[in-house]
């Protein structure tokens, strides 16, 4: 039963599916923020000092030795206050902080399929409220368990990665049923488009507070104000328009209307069992498999260890670290906004189609970061080639959020939290492995030769991505959206009721 309209102050300032993308946008955010603060509060917290002379003085590899006499280090710009900074407590060795980098993804990796199937039964709302007030409580948990060992910090980072993992898929379920075709590419970018804001504001907020106030006060400031969106959410969100008091009739029906009705069909979508057979051998789904997963490596090798290249290599000290890692990630979230809304108005056209739009998107995801990188790889110890060049890249991953991130609900809608979940579960596992990758070739190493090895790797799963993608990416509509599955396990068409590639222009 359709909730009846209300004329209130919402729906005169802004339309209710922008509230949910806002909302949506901004606990992307929080997730993003509390994951990525440790990758600067770390910095702070290490004793970098008797850190280093231990590696070096008794390295576990031994080629790290000449590698280390062969190589020129950078050295710190005199205006750089580097030699001020103050070592922190904790004597963490790589292996130890690689260790407690990866483990968010080992809750990340496990929550996302139950997540999602959750999301699609029962309410993605809920689920996603879940996902930020776990991260929140495990941040603020996390200064007095770092005092008590590290294995309670690798704890708490496991429950923030559990919470993590549903992220995505709740929101593509949410989007599934708020989007209108044609904002879709908008919509996804602008929620999704969150985790690099959220990144930037992580990234530069603990910069600040760690010299300032000290690294305990990264927890506790950012955890406590992020509960201020739990209450907004529970207020304002709800999972589809029908349920929605805050929304005016007509964008009920438009929402609807472009959707084909089918949103108001809760009980027949809920019962959908998802056709697993025709899932796992569709080449438009393991084209956008292959890409999130290539796509993650280079993101959460820019995301997680960027710091570490700014501060190992390059000798950034901390205000410059924050800065220089941070800023590329609000270029990001520009770029991404207006891709996505230049492609969705090329759709409108008919200019394009929808395979056409995701290929460009993912196309400059992958492209020019694989560029910068091998860039990155010659320029030395020149930091302002280096800083323009990482800025760039980071820049140009904003392509993935209206391309293939966005690819699922194309292809499938009515399980589009589902395959989300399976790809981002895939995708996961580099998050897994960066961090202890990194860690083993620059123990007692820190260096730009060993950094050019990991960029290397990255470069060459770029190129498997845009490859692969190219060739078998699609934004149609999969024959298997509306199809159940039979005893033979192959599936049977339902009719078609949801048309998810419609290019004509919907109002606003």
């Amino acid at each position: 039963m359709d909730v009846p309209a209300k004329g209130n102050i919402f729906e005169r300032i802004i339309s209710a599916r922008y509230i949910l993308a806002v909302l949506g946008s901004i606990g992307m955010a929080i997730v993003y923020g509390l994951k990525v603060n440790l990758s600067v509060a770390l910095v702070g917290m290490l004793n970098h000092t008797a850190i280093k002379l231990n590696e070096h003085a008794a390295p576990e590899h031994g080629i790290h030795n000449v590698t280390v006499l062969a190589e020129v280090e950078c050295e710190p710009p005199e205006s750089s206050g580097h030699a001020k900074e103050a070592d922190g407590p904790f004597l963490w060795s790589s292996q130890i902080q690689g260790i407690i980098l990866s483990c968010y993804f080992w809750g990340y990796f496990v929550s996302q399929i139950p997540g999602a199937r959750v999301a699609e039964l029962f309410s993605a709302k809920w689920v996603m409220f879940f996902s930020v007030s776990i991260n929140v409580v495990c941040t603020l948990l996390t200064p007095v368990m770092a005092e008590a060992h590290y294995v309670a910090v690798v704890i708490m980072r496991i429950g923030e990665g559990i919470g993590g993992g549903v992220t995505f898929p709740a929101m593509h379920v949410l989007l599934s049923k708020w989007a209108p075709p044609a904002e879709r590419s908008v919509m996804a970018a602008l929620v999704y488009a969150g985790t690099s804001l959220g990144t930037v504001c992580s990234m530069l907020m603990a910069g600040v507070l760690t010299a300032n106030l000290g690294w305990e006060s990264v927890f506790y400031v950012m955890g406590g104000l992020s509960c201020l969106w739990c209450a907004l959410w529970v207020w304002l969100v709800q999972d589809t328009p029908q349920q929605q008091p805050f929304i005016s009739k007509e964008e009920r029906e438009l929402i609807v209307t472009s959707l084909g009705g089918k949103t108001d069909d809760h009980d027949e979508h809920k019962k959908l069992p998802v056709p697993w057979k025709a899932v796992l051998t569709s080449g438009p789904f393991l084209a956008i498999l292959v890409a999130h997963a290539c796509s993650n490596w280079g993101w959460y090798m820019l995301l997680i260890e960027l710091p570490f290249y700014m501060k190992q290599v390059l000798k950034f000290n901390m205000a410059e670290n924050a800065a220089a890692t941070a800023l590329p990630f609000l270029s990001l979230w520009f770029f991404s906004i207006a891709l996505s809304k230049t492609l969705d108005w090329l759709r409108g056209k008919s200019h394009i189609t929808t395979t056409t739009a995701r290929k460009v998107g993912t196309f400059f995801a992958s492209v020019v970061p694989a560029v910068c990188l091998l860039s990155l790889c010659y320029v030395g110890c020149n930091r302002g080639v280096a800083v323009a060049l990482t800025a760039l890249g980071v820049t140009a991953i904003g392509g993935m959020f209206c391309g293939f991130l966005s690819n699922h609900i194309d292809i499938a809608p009515n399980f589009a939290g589902t395959l989300m979940a399976i790809t981002n579960t895939v995708a996961t596992v580099p998050g897994i492995i960066v961090p202890i990758f990194v860690g083993f070739l620059t123990h007692g190493n820190q260096t730009i030769s060993a950094w050019r090895v990991i960029f290397f790797v990255t470069i060459g799963l770029y190129a498997i991505e845009i490859v692969v993608y190219t060739i078998f990416g699609s934004g149609e509509q999969q024959p298997w959206n509306n199809a159940v599955e039979t005893q033979g396990g192959n599936p049977e068409e339902k009719p078609l009721k949801n048309e998810t590639d419609k290019n004509e222009q919907v109002p606003v």
